[in-house]
């Protein structure tokens, strides 16, 4: 659903760099925008390029 603020595998906080690597990669190459926010281990990037936002989609359904 959303972004966890810490990588699961090294345990780094990541959640703080969404925002900023939504705006960049829209513009610019995935890795450069990785690259550029100091994600250099591959867990941590894993966790931005396998991450599906469904908040949106979630957000549709009725609460009971």
């Amino acid at each position: 659903m959303i972004v966890p603020i810490r990588c699961f595998s090294c345990g780094k906080p990541i959640g703080h760099l969404w925002e900023q690597y939504q705006e960049k990669s829209k513009t610019d190459d995935k890795k450069k925008v990785l690259d550029a926010l100091g994600l250099q281990r591959y867990c941590c990037r894993s966790a931005f390029l396998g991450h599906v936002d469904l908040v949106d989609t979630a957000a549709q359904f009725k609460k009971f």
